[in-house]
């Protein structure tokens, strides 16, 4: 019986890690500093369509923010106490993240219906100028997470999609603003609302779903079980692949461990430098645990070759 335990490199080099997180922490400030701007804005204005576009900012400044300390959390290395260090840290972060837009949503329909039955007054000029400078601030915080390694980096594109995602919110807060400045249409401000609340429900939605299928070890969802398993089964020196299990550590850190039974001693090395090839080359999985058994073990999770 021979194991094998790969860890691939998880931090990824150092430059772009860098790159990375200054790109995180400047549009954090910006958008930021924005939201404050935007709510105070709105409160001033009458304007829900701004203080929803500054929800939706909320939930930007904590996507970037949540990036931002994922990739510092994880760089810190683990403990005997926390033996994958402080990775998950980004997962339940996301977790928390999530029910707090489901509950901004929420809370922004209710304030949209009021609205629609009863328009109130707005200042659509302010609203307009606020909104102007939201999307410019919206397309440089976009361009400063361009500079970062968003190709490659999940927590940097995860953000960089959030703002672009935002840039809606401001397209329509502006046309809401046009629409009451020259038609006298107060209704316009809860639709703007509307359509925002419907922006962030769907990112809300999304991260709490995704969370929470981390959180209770679910395969990944760029991984697909069966081929792994085929793959495995591929291998000519493998007669059956059993205990095969596949999760996320965070994101970007999936780890896989399984039983392998070879069809003699002199074969378990050359296996385990198999596996563990297929697994990083076509599946991207670096950090495996992969036990070599002679005989077949009475196992529920049982693949056998055909």
């Amino acid at each position: 019986m021979a194991h094998s335990h790969s860890h691939g490199e998880t931090h990824g080099h150092h430059h772009h890690g860098t790159n990375n997180k200054r790109a995180l922490k400047w549009a954090f400030f910006l958008i930021t500093a924005y939201m404050v701007v935007e709510i105070a804005g709105g409160i001033m204005t009458n304007s829900l369509a701004l203080l929803s576009d500054a929800g939706h900012m909320l939930s930007d400044a904590a996507a970037l923010g949540l990036s931002y300390l994922a990739l510092t959390y994880g760089q810190k290395s683990s403990s005997q106490s926390k033996t994958y260090g402080y990775r998950r840290f980004e997962i339940l972060a996301a977790f928390i993240n999530g029910i707090a837009l489901l509950a901004i949503a929420i809370y922004i329909f209710w304030e949209s219906y009021q609205r629609i039955l009863n328009p109130p007054s707005v200042i659509s000029k302010g609203m307009l100028i606020i909104s102007i400078i939201g999307l410019i601030v919206n397309i440089a915080a976009a361009y400063i997470l361009m500079k970062g390694d968003k190709d490659e980096n999940l927590n940097v594109k995860s953000a960089f999609l959030h703002v672009l995602g935002d840039m809606l919110g401001s397209v329509g807060a502006i046309t809401a603003a046009l629409l009451i400045m020259f038609f006298n249409w107060n209704l316009a401000d809860p639709i703007a609302s509307i359509i925002v609340a419907i922006l962030v429900l769907i990112s809300g939605w999304r991260v709490t779903k995704e969370s929470v299928h981390i959180l209770m070890e679910g395969t990944p969802q760029n991984i697909n079980f069966e081929e792994i398993k085929q793959a495995l089964l591929s291998i000519p020196e493998v007669k059956q692949v059993h205990d095969l299990h596949v999760w996320s550590i965070s994101s970007d850190f999936p780890a896989l461990s399984c039983h392998l039974v070879a069809d003699s001693e002199e074969h378990q090395q050359t296996l385990l430098k198999k596996a563990n090839q297929l697994l990083k080359e076509q599946f991207h999985i670096e950090h495996t645990t992969i036990q070599i058994d002679l005989e077949d073990t009475d196992c529920t999770m049982n693949y056998s070759r055909e």
